[in-house]
């Protein structure tokens, strides 16, 4: 049959048949397909050629859309092609794929890599990789995932760098190094481009410092009857990490008994820590005022106590103006780390100043001692206190060492 518009326009599907091509006599390998049923038949241009050993059909479309002079048109463009031995169908497969690619940016794949860590991580690492998607990684998120190249991150680890330092970055490069991981194995990317970048933090000095007991007991004073200066003294007497105490909940401490119980979702290793706290700490806990409809101790609007950053500057500007001249740099995790060297210095036996800050005994020791000392550690935190506001009050540290 030769096609016109008036013969096509006549076409219908033969009797008993949902499927039908007409072929066009003037232009081989070209046609209309029919398609459905008594009550309503779909129709559509085609093309049909061999590539190789194998016969492809494509569609070229509607025919209520497309005039049929211009679908002869295309479909003489894909004869040629096959002349030329160049695949149209593979072509479109090609070119189907960029655009799902295109569209499979950083910003859909961060979304959906959060998704699935949603939950399985902690909250505090789970909010830094959102953090590091949104705002550190802002300049590439609308880039496909496919089109970020080595180039593009190491330019961007750079300028992190500059802006917020190399400990950030190399946060920021192993969460993304992450995201990666994870998408090459979910099948939306090929390959890991943040492996072959360098470390920003590479030759930086670790982070080792231990505060003397004199520039201990400067933090100490300086602190504000706030709630930040009563997080920074609990810090310092317990050791625990920031998050712990900042998001502190009032169900979390027994008064009467003095039993701080931190759950296991909100620790570090997610084993449960709980601590006999001292009598100074517990008068930091009952010096703090309770706010009427919220569960945490520290904090005024949200969730758990969230102006780290302000908070630091300001009590590090209290700290210069006190003694003329600012402490050299330390953080609140360096608290935790004074608080272990210092327990040793005093006495306490190192697995028990393990346990005071909650790391988990290994090896033969785990399997064997299930002991949970909580008489020795009730002792070793009563010696720090004891330690820690001798050095407050301007006397010398008399504490006796402990002896097992």
């Amino acid at each position: 049959m030769k096609l016109t518009k008036d013969t096509v326009a006549r076409l219908r599907l033969p009797a008993g048949k949902t499927d039908h091509f007409e072929w066009d006599d003037e232009l081989p390998g070209f046609g209309v397909r029919l398609r459905g049923d008594a009550s309503r038949v779909s129709l559509s241009w085609a093309v049909q050629y061999r590539v190789g050993m194998q016969t492809r059909r494509e569609s070229l479309g509607d025919v209520r859309k497309i005039k049929l002079e211009d679908a002869r048109k295309i479909a003489r463009q894909q004869f040629a092609k096959v002349e030329l031995g160049v695949d149209p169908g593979a072509e479109k497969a090609k070119a189907k794929q960029l655009a799902a690619a295109s569209k499979l940016t950083l910003a859909v794949v961060a979304d959906r890599y959060l998704a699935a860590r949603e939950g399985v991580r902690r909250a505090r690492t789970y909010n830094a990789a959102k953090l590091h998607f949104g705002k550190h990684w802002k300049p590439l998120r609308e880039r496909p995932i496919d089109g970020i190249k080595r180039a593009d991150i190491a330019s961007r680890l750079q300028e992190i760098t500059k802006e917020r330092g190399r400990h950030a970055a190399k946060a920021a490069r192993r969460n993304l190094s992450a995201l990666f991981s994870w998408a090459m194995r979910e099948g939306l990317c090929e390959v890991n481009p943040v492996i072959a970048t360098n470390d920003p933090a590479e030759g930086a000095m670790s982070r080792d410092r231990v505060l003397t007991d004199a520039e201990l007991g400067v933090i100490w004073r300086a602190c504000a009857d706030d709630d930040f200066g009563r997080i920074v003294k609990l810090l310092i007497l317990l050791g625990c990490r920031r998050e712990e105490i900042g998001g502190l909940l009032w169900t979390e401490i027994h008064l009467e008994t003095g039993i701080m119980t931190i759950p296991g979702p909100r620790t570090k290793n997610h084993r449960t820590l709980a601590l006999s706290l001292p009598a100074a700490a517990l008068d930091i806990v009952r010096s703090t005022p309770r706010r009427d409809g919220r569960d945490y101790v520290f904090g005024k609007r949200g969730g758990a106590f969230s102006a780290w950053s302000y908070s630091t500057i300001a009590l590090n500007n209290r700290i210069a103006a006190a003694e003329g001249k600012p402490l050299a740099r330390w953080t609140l995790h360096d608290l935790r780390r004074t608080m272990r060297t210092g327990m040793g210095k005093i006495g306490v036996q190192p697995h028990i100043a393990e346990l005071v800050i909650n790391h988990v005994k290994g090896g033969v020791e785990a399997i064997y001692d299930r002991h949970k000392y909580e008489r020795e550690i009730k002792a070793a935190l009563a010696l720090w206190a004891a330690h820690v506001m001798a050095i407050v009050e301007g006397r010398t540290p008399n504490v006796v060492a402990m002896v097992r």
